[in-house]
């Protein structure tokens, strides 16, 4: 059993360290509470809060949770989110105070596509930079393919982004890897976001509330990847009245239902959709065709419930369900092939407010994704497998000592379990001796700490530093080699016993400058470590690739970002605008060497075929956004090199 370096010293320190902002609290109060949707009671992810006489304030966090802290007196607070009316009140500040807001909807007939929910100065004032957070009810209003409404195509239409190649939803970010690209369903990591092999993503769009991708300035308390991070958040279901919906598209149908358990308390959400490509495509399969009963199809199943038990807890519990059936059926040669790959996810949260200042979110998360081949033919019958299976817990704290200051801290743990590849032969009872199950394992271990502030009137910095461990542990066996590639002694390494660690310090740290009302500087530094990997057997991202973690021969793959923009608002900040220059740098990237499959390594070690190498990328963006108006929308355009 491996032994890790305490962090309980660290941790205690920061706690410290943050209380002792308290003292500079005398003659200030706070006022906290949520932001929801006065029809549904679904929290408003990004609202922004303010007091009207210094016109500075925050943003609801990912549950609608505000809080703002400043000087005993009378002030207007104003709270504002896109496609809402405003809501404002005068209040005397001499006690702290807790209020929830009820925000209504706008009656407009002008349908706004817009690509923010945050005040109208947010892409000048905030501190991110290369940041697209889109809203899917205005997503819904964009052209789609055949019918199916899709968040990844719609994020590939911004500056930065592109498509891993045709009919694929993998994406490229500013020239990382798909497996640089850290996907999150409520918190969940998504191994593969494809279905019908690349043509649509996994998302079903009736069950997702926001979407959010950072390209650049990545802060602290993400981790693990080198590129991006695409979080998305889900529904939580109306917990006024029930509501069903669906729809017939071209290839598929979709159903949800949600309402309250109990009213105003608890509420439920489940939505499914399945294509029906294999019931089209029958009528034109000729009866006699020996492959009529072939086919394919793809599904999702998306669930959640939540509890408001009181002001000051909440508990969530989502989950996500989905695969892509592919059969090819012989009946004159007694062939059967059936392909199957899909994802699970789950996740059990509970929100705490301690006290006006300080937010806890604890996670236990649960992520998996395989892929499953299996072919017969009379009496033979192979069998292919691989995987990832991953148990996540989390303490995330969220800490507002004052109306300049936002403190995010907290650990994380993932337990992963690979299986790269596993095969299996027989031929009636006769079973072929193709190795045993071969099982990858790993402890995946973070610290971190994010503040942002205001310097001065002009200046904020954000910045942040994540501590990052990761270990392989037993059982374990590695196959040695010698100059001609024959295994010439195996070293077996028992269950938990350490085969390799790894242990980094990741900065992160951006910064605006206002130059004026309408305009900003900013820059952003980040630095990456990922320690799981995907191994690609070519160079388009199909769900025969596999993941693997790092290793002694594997290493951490390691990336730094530089970035530089400048932003600018025009008419009353209806128009936004921003140029953004960026250089990554970026080591240990790994693939299959040329001619290898995964196949190959069914009585070897996976990583003995990949082969290593460094890159590099750098470019500039230029995003002009209209927000509002009879016409929105935007135009993006990227000039990279790779």
């Amino acid at each position: 059993m491996s032994k890790y370096p305490p962090i309980s010293k660290t941790i205690i320190f920061l706690l410290i360290f943050i209380s002792s902002f308290s003292v500079f609290s005398q003659q200030k109060f706070t006022i906290s509470g949520y932001v929801k949707d006065s029809k549904t009671g679904e929290s408003l992810i990004g609202a922004n809060v303010y007091v009207k006489e210094t016109m500075k304030g925050s943003t609801t966090n990912q549950y609608g949770f505000f809080s703002i802290t400043v000087d005993k007196g009378q002030y207007e607070f104003v709270v504002t989110y896109v496609g809402y009316t405003l809501f404002s009140q005068k209040i005397n500040l001499d006690k702290n105070i807790k209020q929830n807001i009820s925000l209504s909807e706008k009656v407009t007939t002008t349908k706004e596509v817009v690509i923010t929910g945050d005040k109208e100065d947010k892409n000048t004032k905030s501190s991110s930079m290369g940041t697209v957070t889109l809203d899917v009810e205005k997503i819904k209003t964009l052209p789609a393919f055949l019918g199916e409404v899709d968040i990844l195509k719609t994020i590939q239409l911004t500056p930065g982004v592109q498509s891993a190649g045709e009919g694929n939803s993998g994406f490229y970010v500013r020239g990382g890897g798909p497996d640089q690209n850290l996907i999150l369903l409520d918190e969940a990591v998504v191994y593969n976001a494809s279905h019908l092999f690349g043509f649509f993503s996994v998302f079903n769009a009736d069950a997702v509330k926001n979407v959010s991708l950072t390209k650049a300035g990545m802060p602290a308390n993400y981790g693990g990847r080198l590129a991006s991070v695409l979080d998305i958040s889900m529904k939580e279901g109306n917990n006024r009245d029930y509501h069903a919906d669906g729809g017939i598209g071209l290839i598929s149908s979709r159903l949800t239902v949600q309402g309250p358990i109990k009213k105003d308390t608890s509420s439920f959400i489940i939505s499914g959709r399945r294509t029906y490509i294999d019931v089209l495509v029958k009528p034109f399969i000729n009866k006699s065709s020996p492959f009529k009963s072939s086919g394919y199809y793809f599904y999702d199943l998306n669930a959640k419930l939540n509890w408001h038990f009181s002001d000051k807890d909440r508990v969530f519990l989502s989950g996500y369900f989905g695969r892509d059936v592919f059969s090819l059926i012989d009946k004159t040669s007694s062939f059967n092939n059936t392909i199957s790959w899909g994802n699970g996810t789950g996740c059990l949260r509970w929100n705490h407010l301690f006290n006006e200042k300080l937010f806890l979110n604890t996670s236990l998360i649960y992520s998996n994704y395989q892929f499953e081949f299996a072919a017969t033919q009379s009496s033979y019958e192979i069998k292919l497998y691989s995987g990832v299976t991953d148990w996540n817990g989390k303490l995330d704290f969220n800490y507002f000592p004052s109306i300049r200051h936002n403190v995010k801290f907290g650990i994380n743990y993932i337990y992963h379990t690979f299986v790269p590849n596993n095969a299996s032969a027989k031929s009636g009872d006769v079973a072929f001796d193709l190795g045993k199950t071969i099982e990858l394992f790993s402890h995946d271990g973070a610290a971190y700490i994010n503040d942002e502030f205001d310097l001065t009137e002009n200046i904020k910095i954000n910045g942040g530093l994540r501590y990052t461990i990761f270990e392989q542990v037993g059982p374990f066996d590695r196959f040695l080699k010698d100059n001609l590639g024959q295994i010439n002694d195996t070293v077996h390494y028992a269950r938990n016993e350490k085969v390799k660690l790894y242990q980094h310090i990741e900065p992160r740290l951006s910064v605006r400058f206002n130059i004026n009302s309408k305009s900003s500087l900013k820059a952003s530094y980040t630095q990456n470590y990922q320690y799981i990997h995907l191994a690609s057997v070519t160079a388009v991202s199909l769900p025969t690739d596999i993941w693997v973690p790092s290793s002694d021969i594997v290493k951490p793959q390691f990336g730094t970002q530089y970035s530089i923009g400048y932003f600018r608002n025009f008419a009353k900040n209806k128009w936004e605008s921003s140029v953004e220059i960026y250089y990554k740098d970026m080591k240990n990237q790994i693939e299959f060497r040329e001619g290898a499959l995964p196949e190959d390594n069914i009585k070897d070690n996976t990583d003995n075929n990949f082969v290593f190498g460094d890159g590099w990328s750098y470019g500039a963006e230029f995003f002009v956004n209209k927000k509002v108006g009879k016409t929105t929308g935007w135009i993006g355009y990227t000039l990279a090199w790779t």
